[in-house]
């Protein structure tokens, strides 16, 4: 398969910007309109939005952050340097909107970033307009979550996490999972429309698993079986929410994401048939016009 024609968003180079010492990487389009940011799920970065920013960069302000410890950003050790939790990411994206957006956005998240910005939203109200939910992460492996299952099911993550915690089978682990093959072959699950897993999209996904310090960032995360839950943040939200769910996502299922729009702060529930995990990368056709007509509808009431 050959690689994807890059997009104008991809043309430029991201810029730097420096939180608590860390080197953050972004990208930004648009010089006009409200300010929106945008953020990746686990394993990603800023470039997993390489086909909504131009589109929206017209009428918004776009930011594409990579969160620390993913995509070009820093990644210090865990535990030594920083604390890889959502409370970390949210302190993250709020000073981010405040230092380099100018002020409140409308946040716009995808699989663990959904948690993220209403980590961000809940805990610093005032930069948030709204947050619009792309295939929330429902965190299945979540300590309380997994409390829920019969035991034949719930005892062998704490398992794998243990062993992962060695630090040559965490190397050696992900070292086999961090290959073209591997990759595309997780992409060809998580995606119903398998002509959008690219060469461009493998490789941008492979890039940042070279950097210094990815195996132990990758491991803390999937160590990490505590914090919010998405039903946990949502009733203590204060802005406006709206939910897009691809139809056919293998991992966070609709069913269960469905149950999310019954609180109070979200707008409106939108299935997209047809389309998995990642819906802002698969059908970016989809997505662009709902994200951009819900931001000017609730900018014109701002």
């Amino acid at each position: 398969m050959t690689s994807s024609t890059p997009t104008s968003s991809t043309a430029v180079a991201p810029q730097t910007w420096l939180w608590k010492g860390f080197p953050i990487c972004y990208q930004a389009a648009g010089s006009q309109g409200p300010a929106v940011v945008f953020v990746h799920g686990f394993g990603a970065s800023w470039g997993h939005w390489r086909k909504n920013l131009p589109a929206l960069a017209a009428d918004c302000r776009c930011y594409a952050i990579d969160l620390i410890g993913f995509g070009g950003s820093a990644k210090p050790a865990p535990k030594l340097e920083i604390d890889y939790t959502f409370e970390t990411w949210g302190q993250l994206i709020a000073d981010f909107c405040r230092e380099v957006a100018g002020g409140p956005a409308f946040l716009v998240g995808n699989s663990i970033g959904c948690v993220a910005i209403m980590q961000a939203a809940v805990d610093f109200p005032d930069i948030a307009s709204g947050v619009i939910l792309l295939n929330c992460s429902l965190r299945l492996l979540h300590d309380r979550k997994r409390a829920e299952l019969p035991w034949y099911r719930s005892f062998g993550a704490p398992i794998a996490q243990k062993v992962l915690n060695v630090k040559w089978i965490s190397q050696l682990f992900f070292k086999q999972l961090a290959t073209p093959k591997t990759v595309k072959k997780v992409l060809l699950q998580a995606y119903r429309r398998p002509e959008a897993v690219s060469d461009e999209l493998v490789n941008m996904l492979l890039k940042p698993a070279r950097d210094s310090g990815a195996v132990e960032v990758f491991v803390a995360f999937i160590s990490y079986s505590q914090g919010p839950l998405p039903e946990d943040l949502l009733p203590s939200l204060s802005c406006p929410a709206l939910i897009l769910w691809g139809t056919d996502d293998p991992w966070e299922p609709i069913a269960l994401g469905r149950e999310l729009a019954k609180f109070p702060a979200v707008e409106k529930f939108i299935p997209l048939e047809g389309v998995g995990h990642c819906p802002q990368d698969e059908a970016p056709e989809l997505v662009n016009p709902i994200l951009l007509d819900w931001i000017k509808e609730r900018s014109a009431f701002a």
